[in-house]
């Protein structure tokens, strides 16, 4: 059993609480821009001292409209200013938010209703209340909705509500509010089973927050840095940074359509990007797949090898003559334009809340966007450890954020403690006894531990594929590298207790149709339609080998089957943090699993 750990340099006072984060900078530099906020096409400031009115006028609205310290108050919303003002009005108030995904089912939203006792729900759009006034015998439950066709949103009823209230409440509230108490109930996102209630304190948040800020990562956040935040804040991490980016300093822009992410990087020019892999790989994937579709394939290519190359030798501590030469015509050709498409100013990204693999790591630090990969879950308050830019191996997640260990069992399971680690799930002390114990909790994740403190994860205790032959493996590392290739979307390892492992792939519903203009394709042909196409398979025959290139024989692939249709959230197969349900797909497809191993 190896272990590691880095102590705290801070301390957080049984006083403190995450509204202070606000209100102290508002005090302190009241003109000091907290926000932008996105008006026709031009970023207009939010100072300190605005941010803090606008909490408090909701927090009065809360007050009057009854919600009570310790109360539940539910938050379904896509990612915008309003969400973040609503969470901390919700705390200023002396209760505890419950995020909800935007995109959340009917069932899902009363789940989570039900199991956290909520008393109000606050929803973004006629389409959310809409699904949560179907939902049967919710109870007395207040529901509040932002954007309204007539009349007045939740923000200006609250405040309308809440003005005969006296700012002194909202002081009172923030006073008896302790950094031990719950500040949010945040429900998992649910690969597996029904979701739990994670509860996380105000000193869960608070060590995250300064746990970050005392690693070398603080370089990158600051006064003048600004943070574009387009994941949804229903995720612990996109909600965490943001807290983090609050407290340091930072400018922070919303944007919740990532389909126009390019567009809103060139107007708000971040200098640093929050994101989750899969972002990373739709972007190097559509850059690579561009430049093939416009003749200029083999230049892209040789010039994502040599950023890995560089990178990779960067690294080792010794870049050679050529590839500097190499890498300088490159930047000229090639990185400059990526540069430009995320912003131009854009110095670092981040990433989390799944595997990013060392491929995409020394591409992109090659190309001068370095992305510092971190790891961490629900219940470690998002980022645990964190690749910095002080201390960073490419390929691992980091070392762990002051004031917290890693300890990796015998069996090598993933164990953390800490001052981010949560204390218990929501009323659920079975799933808690199951989850922690003497301190430690138990990940689910498999890992290694290197004599620097630098953890590597190399899988997960309930996706580890034991085939029929009795050997071990671990899909990730497979599935990354066949997602790699720009045509292929998602790829799903299989083989436990079978004679072999194989693998069920899906098409890139974006990339298909320029496939098929290239290849001589009907362009009207689905991915059912040509799933048993040679050129096709010979494609994604490709990127199987490049994958089984990086194993040992017995863990090779010996097959693949192309689905007809991608994953997606709504059809169940994906989280809303774009993490792939194995236990779905291998439940939803067993029919083309049982195919690929009669033959």
């Amino acid at each position: 059993m190896s272990q590691f750990s880095v102590p705290a340099e801070f301390s957080i006072a049984e006083s403190e609480d995450c509204t202070d984060i606000v209100f102290r900078i508002a005090e302190r530099e009241p003109d000091k821009v907290m926000f932008r906020r996105k008006a026709a096409q031009e970023w207009l400031p939010v100072t300190a001292s605005d941010a803090a009115a606008q909490i408090t006028a909701i927090a009065k609205g809360l007050i009057a409209a009854g919600v009570a310290p310790g109360d539940r108050v539910a938050l379904l919303s896509r990612t915008r200013l309003e969400w973040n003002l609503i969470d901390f009005a919700i705390w200023a108030a002396g209760a505890i938010t419950v995020p909800i995904y935007d995109s959340s089912s009917g069932p899902q939203i009363e789940w989570i209703m039900r199991d956290s006792g909520a008393t109000t729900i606050v929803v973004e759009d006629d389409g959310h209340r809409e699904i949560v006034d179907g939902i049967d015998g919710l109870g007395p439950v207040s529901v509040l909705q932002i954007d309204v066709t007539d009349g007045e949103g939740a923000i200006a009823h609250l405040t309308k509500t809440g003005a005969e209230i006296h700012d002194d409440e909202v002081v009172k509230r923030r006073a008896a509010v302790r950094s031990a108490d719950a500040a949010t109930l945040i429900y998992t996102s649910g690969t597996t089973g029904r979701p739990k209630g994670c509860e996380l304190t105000h000193a869960n948040l608070l060590s995250e927050v300064r746990g970050v800020l005392a690693s070398s990562m603080s370089s990158l956040l600051g006064p003048d840095k600004r943070l574009l935040m387009f994941l949804p804040l229903a995720h612990v991490l996109a909600r965490a940074i943001t807290l983090v980016a609050i407290e340091a300093g930072v400018e922070v822009g919303h944007h919740a359509d990532t389909r126009t992410l390019v567009g809103e990087f060139a107007s708000f020019r971040p200098s640093v990007i929050l994101s989750v892999p899969r972002v990373f790989e739709k972007v190097y994937n559509t850059a690579r797949q561009s430049a093939h579709d416009d003749g200029k394939g083999k230049i892209f290519d040789a010039a994502a090898n040599v950023a890995i190359d560089y990178s990779a030798a960067e690294e080792r501590g010794s870049v050679g003559l050529v590839l500097k030469v190499k890498h300088a015509l490159f930047d000229r050709l090639v990185y400059g334009k990526l540069r430009a498409a995320l912003g131009g100013q854009c110095e670092a990204a981040i990433s989390g809340g799944a595997p990013l693999g060392s491929r995409l790591g020394h591409f992109f630090r090659g190309i001068g966007v370095p992305v510092f990969e971190g790891y961490g879950l629900t219940e470690t308050t998002a980022a645990f450890s964190v690749n910095t830019p002080g201390a960073v191996k490419v390929g691992s997640v980091g070392k762990p954020l002051p004031g917290n260990s890693v300890r990796i069992a015998d069996d090598g399971e993933v164990m953390l403690s800490g001052g981010v680690v949560f204390g218990e799930y929501w009323q659920n002390p079975d799933a808690t006894a199951a989850a922690v114990e003497d301190g430690w909790f138990h990940t689910g994740d498999l890992g290694t531990l290197d004599s620097d403190g630098f953890l590597t994860i190399t899988g997960r205790k309930k996706e580890l594929i034991v085939t029929a032959g009795g050997k071990n493996v671990s899909p990730a590392g497979l599935e990354d590298v066949i997602r790699a290739n720009a045509l292929v979307s998602q790829a799903v390892v299989i083989g436990d207790a079978k004679p072999f492992i194989a693998a069920l792939v899906t098409i890139d519903p974006e990339a298909f149709p320029a496939w098929k203009e290239r290849n001589g394709k009907p362009a009207d042909a689905t991915v059912g339609d040509l799933a048993d196409d040679a050129d096709l398979r010979a494609e994604v025959a490709s990127a199987v080998e490049s994958a089984n290139q990086t194993v040992s024989h017995a863990e090779a692939i010996k097959k693949f089957r192309i689905l007809a249709d991608d994953f997606t959230e709504e059809t169940g197969e994906m989280t809303p943090t774009l993490k792939v349900k194995r236990n779905v797909v291998v439940d939803k497809f067993s029919g083309d699993i049982d195919a690929i191993y009669a033959k």
